[in-house]
């Protein structure tokens, strides 16, 4: 990824694998920008790790977002990668609407917004290698309907990146390189919803894969061997087979 100390910005950054990726950047060597939504969060993270040189109150579902994504940007003194980890997903059953519209909002809607907010700014910095990953999911491999907006929404991830991709081609951008980086059931907040969740992974290791992957410029990053084997099953059940099997946590 080139010389000197490299910058990034991590969207969803105060839990989870976000927070992982900011231990792991800035150990090797990067000055990194976090954002969320909790702004104490964001100060307490900085007081504990020099290297988070700026942070920025974020809530993706406003419109205000890409404007303070560009000033925390600004603070950081430009940006190599842009991080995005910011979702929410639920186990809907019952499909409450509130929860469905809220994980549209999110996950669609507001990665839409980030998204294209960090393209546009790589593509007006030619200059440097821009590195835009996003946190998607192996639930997008498939219809879940357990959780329908959630793997719904994974998927229109999946597939928004592979379009990006297709657009830097179409475009003749070569400086861009996307990373779609899908996990299994990984041990965070976001699991803590009294479900079962088999086979979670260690939220560090996956963060000390996504680096790896992104440092040897992997477009699909699909974390664990056992994941990468499940998806690899999972592709070939026919869809009058899936429809029919009861998947549930």
């Amino acid at each position: 990824m080139g010389e000197g100390q490299k910058k990034a910005v991590i969207v969803g950054a105060t839990s989870g694998i976000g927070l992982e990726l900011v231990k792991v950047l800035t150990a090797q060597g990067w000055q990194v920008g976090i954002a969320g939504r909790r702004q104490e969060r964001l100060q307490q993270i900085q007081s504990k790790n020099l290297d988070v040189v700026a942070t920025e109150c974020i809530d993706i579902t406003k419109e205000d977002a890409p404007q303070r994504l560009l000033t925390l940007i600004g603070k950081t003194g430009g940006m190599d990668l842009y991080f995005h980890s910011a979702g929410i997903g639920y186990q809907n059953p019952e499909l409450d609407i509130d929860k469905e519209m809220a994980t549209v909002a999110t996950n669609v809607v507001g990665f839409t917004r980030m998204v294209d907010t960090a393209f546009h700014y790589f593509v007006e910095h030619p200059e440097h290698q821009g590195h835009l990953a996003v946190i998607s999911s192996i639930a997008g491999t498939k219809g879940l309907g357990a959780a329908p907006s959630y793997s719904s929404t994974k998927r229109y991830n999946n597939h928004y990146m592979e379009c990006l991709t297709q657009l830097c081609k179409i475009r003749g951008i070569r400086h861009i390189h996307l990373h779609d980086v899908r996990p299994g059931f990984v041990r965070t907040p976001l699991l803590s919803d009294g479900h079962h969740y088999p086979v979670q992974l260690d939220p560090h290791q996956v963060a000390l894969s996504i680096a790896k992957g992104i440092r040897r410029n992997q477009p699909i990053i699909t974390i664990d061997w056992r994941y990468r084997i499940l998806v690899a099953v999972w592709k070939l059940i026919p869809r009058w087979l899936w429809v029919r099997l009861k998947i549930s946590s």
